[in-house]
């Protein structure tokens, strides 16, 4: 799990991400859920060449979903990262 790419998985471009990033300069990512947030800011400096202020991390539950049978299924935990970015970087995601 060193690879960057096995840490972040996508970008979660949402209107809120997108408010943060105008505002505030900081990036919401979906990464593996036991990633830490040493391993998390490696691998943005690493794949974007920016310089990493903080990283704040949430977990989320997976929900429980019906499935078309009395059975039910369970969606996936996963965790988000908030990434702050020093003044002046800029990540171009779109």
């Amino acid at each position: 799990m060193n690879e960057p790419y096995d840490i972040i998985e996508t970008v979660r471009l949402t209107e809120k991400a997108t408010l943060l990033a105008e505002k505030e300069n900081k990036y919401v990512f979906r990464v593996r859920p036991h990633a830490t947030k040493i391993q998390i800011r490696q691998a943005i400096e690493k794949l974007f060449k920016k310089t990493v202020v903080a990283v704040n991390t949430c977990n989320y539950a997976g929900k429980k979903k019906r499935e078309r049978t009395a059975a039910f299924g369970h969606q996936a935990d996963w965790k988000k990262a908030i990434v702050t970015l020093k003044k002046g970087d800029k990540i171009e995601l779109a």
